[in-house]
């Protein structure tokens, strides 16, 4: 299986900004994280991190070949319609994923566009969010090819 991991803007300065909010850990230390539980799963992954929109876009737009996407939008959770329809089009189970808890933080963080297309949403554990998500992507990969006519969302 595949599984297509999209970190949105500023992501690429963890570790060096906000580690209050959003750990010491930095996008390379999450990305060998995430490789070697892909590896344990069986799981192959393309990884890709950018801070433009459009971009985010072509990266879903082009995923149809994957089981699965792991998604943190980061700020454009709360404001990016674009996103929000490319995950709707493509049906590709998607999972959002935040480093904090966004619902403990400043109100206009509560609203995510991206969590009614999304099949969950896991958020506030750090780098162990990403994890959590891979687990849930490989969960949700068997139960397609278990039972092929059941919808997993």
């Amino acid at each position: 299986m595949k599984v297509l991991v999209i970190h949105g803007p500023n992501l690429n300065l963890l570790g060096a900004r906000e580690a209050e909010i959003y750990g010491s850990r930095t996008l390379g230390d999450i990305n060998k994280a995430l490789k070697k539980l892909a590896k344990e799963l069986g799981v192959v992954l393309s990884i890709h991190q950018s801070n433009h929109e459009g971009e985010i876009v072509d990266l879903i737009q082009n995923s149809k070949s994957y089981g699965a996407i792991i998604i943190n939008p980061a700020a454009y959770t709360h404001t990016s319609v674009a996103i929000r329809d490319a995950i709707a089009a493509v049906q590709v189970p998607t999972i959002e994923v935040h480093l904090s808890n966004i619902y403990g933080r400043e109100k206009f963080r509560h609203k995510s566009l991206i969590a009614p297309v999304a099949i969950g949403q896991i958020s506030g554990f750090g780098a162990e969010s990403y994890l959590l998500a891979l687990r849930a992507a490989a969960y949700i990969a068997n139960a397609k090819r278990s039972n092929p006519k059941k919808k997993t969302s």
